[in-house]
């Protein structure tokens, strides 16, 4: 179990959900103060970083051949150390308004459910050469919960469901421990491959992955809705090797996003199997909670509670919701330390 004095958290100390997506960065005292995506472009020539975030997201797809857009995180765990690096520099910099005043700080991070020890190691290290005097991880099903003020320390068991942009974390959680967990890529970056796919097997046209995400976010359903929605997009055809446009319904996506959502299900199904009969039946009672990006699915929650046969909730702002958790944790960490994965451990195991 992590040790901390009674001071071992004081301003400015900060918390990050470092997303395969995006990172959100929370600051004690000010709450969420940026959300940018984590993606660093690259100059190849001078092996400078060109651009960070917001800035270098919008280059996806659309730079020369010496400038690379690099997403330093691969279902969400660091893919290469260096960028990942640039990218958390960047970041508690703009959080402390240009003057790095968040070097040296503590920061509270969440990884998945599931990650190995060098995983875990990787993270902590990036923290730290990026400016950190210390980094205390926890895993983001377990930040998700805290943020969404579920009861995690009492002797209920509470489901949670952590759909992100490279992982989906599936937790049962009683008495500040993990009872039963399970992570899996079905998640935002495979909704937005299921996409690319229909597209290219219906239409026979080759559309990116920036379009395929903003066609999730305009008309992404799992469920048939009262009013049909519709998006154009445009994209290459395969036939004649030019432009085309076809124009995607909800009905189309609903179709694209059937064999990630019965691959989620199976997930789900596995961790209530590894459940306690006990604690079931507080799941049974009490439902499910979901937050991440996944969690604005239209039609989500109502189709997993009809296929799991329990409630199913969404947390309040669920884009946030780990991020928050773990600022809570800065903001009183010892009701949580069980939770913390301990330095000492991952050194002396990996």
């Amino acid at each position: 179990m992590a040790k901390f004095s009674r001071n071992l958290f004081f301003s400015p100390d900060i918390a990050i959900d470092l997303g395969t997506t995006n990172t959100l960065v929370y600051v004690r005292g000010r709450g969420v103060v940026l959300t940018e995506p984590s993606v660093v472009a690259i100059n190849d020539k001078t092996h400078q970083v060109v651009a960070v975030g917001k800035e270098a997201k919008t280059m996806l797809g659309k730079t020369p051949s010496h400038i690379r857009t690099v997403r330093p995180l691969s279902h969400g765990v660091i893919s290469d150390f260096e960028v990942t690096e640039e990218l958390l520099t960047y970041l508690i910099n703009k959080a402390g308004n240009g003057h790095l005043r968040f070097f040296g700080s503590r920061v509270v991070i969440g990884v998945p459910t599931g990650v190995t020890n060098v995983q875990s190691r990787a993270v902590r290290d990036a923290v730290k050469n990026a400016g950190a005097r210390e980094a205390i991880i926890l895993e983001e099903p377990v930040a998700g919960a805290i943020g969404a003020k579920l009861p995690v320390a009492e002797a209920v068991g509470t489901m949670v469901l952590d759909i992100g942009g490279g992982t989906c974390d599936i937790s049962v959680i009683a008495l500040n421990g993990v009872v039963a967990s399970r992570s899996s890529h079905v998640a935002g970056d495979r909704f937005n491959e299921n996409i690319i796919d229909f597209v290219r097997g219906e239409f026979k046209l080759g559309i990116g992955e920036r379009t395929a995400e903003d066609v999730k976010i305009a008309i992404g359903a799992v469920m048939p809705l009262s009013e049909t929605l519709s998006r154009s997009v445009r994209g290459r055809d395969y036939a004649t090797g030019l432009p085309r446009e076809v124009t995607l319904t909800d009905a189309h996506i609903r179709e694209a996003l059937i064999p990630s959502l019965d691959a989620l299900m199976d997930t789900m199904k596995e961790v209530i199997e590894a459940t306690p009969s006990e604690l079931l039946s507080d799941v049974l009672e009490h439902g499910v909670t979901v937050f991440g990006g996944g969690a604005l699915l239209r039609g989500l929650p109502q189709v997993l509670a009809k296929m799991l046969g329990v409630p199913v909730r969404v947390a309040q702002d669920p884009l946030t919701a780990v991020v928050r958790g773990a600022g809570i944790v800065t903001e009183h960490p010892a009701p949580y330390s069980d939770f913390f994965i301990d330095e000492e451990d991952i050194l002396s195991e990996a």
